[in-house]
């Protein structure tokens, strides 16, 4: 039977890391990020949806996502971001089940930064949690992305959200730059049950 595990954790936690890992490691892995982006890039449904529900301003004239602009007003307006949110999770998760039933393999990993509130804990076998102090988190997304500390905390706070209950079968892999990310997720791997 296919297992589908997802890797979750807030932003700059190493989420992308752990899923090369696992794509070096010849693992199946689902990128919610950059498929959303593909999806509201290609999708004329979504676009008049931004356009509609947001601000009419996000889309250019050429039809194209002003994604500043969206980020600036999501990322301050909490009413916004769920209503983007709404947008965008259920293009995915159809998107997601489409892709697990074609991927080979018994194992599947979905990364995600946002497991609970899409509500993709529902549907997948197992969480992995991947943590990080919030200011080793804060470098790396100021490095990154070349954000100020604001617009770091500012997406860190609009990303926290403390489920009323984790999902049953949930593991923590600690990406702290102490403790080595690739024997923790061999010892992981190797008892996917």
């Amino acid at each position: 039977m296919k297992k589908l595990i997802a890797i979750s954790g807030g932003i700059g936690s190493g989420k992308s890391v752990v899923s090369k890992i696992l794509t070096h490691m010849h693992y199946c892995v689902y990128d919610c990020d950059s498929r959303a982006k593909i999806l509201m890039d290609t999708s004329s449904t979504i676009k008049q949806q931004l356009k509609e529900l947001i601000s009419p301003e996000v889309i250019n004239f050429n039809n194209d996502i002003n994604r500043p602009l969206l980020s600036q007003i999501v990322f301050n307006n909490s009413t916004a971001l769920a209503t983007l949110n709404n947008i965008v999770h259920s293009a995915v998760k159809e998107d997601l089940l489409n892709w697990v039933l074609n991927v080979d393999s018994n194992i599947a990993f979905v990364e995600t930064a946002i497991l609970y509130q899409s509500k993709f804990d529902t549907i997948v076998d197992a969480v992995w949690e991947i943590e990080a102090p919030i200011e080793l988190r804060i470098k790396r997304v100021m490095s990154r992305n070349n954000l100020t500390r604001d617009e770091v905390q500012a997406r860190i706070d609009a990303q926290t959200f403390t489920p009323k209950e984790l999902h049953q079968d949930t593991i923590t892999i600690y990406n702290d730059n102490i403790r080595p990310l690739l024997p923790q997720i061999c010892f992981y791997l190797n008892h996917i049950s």
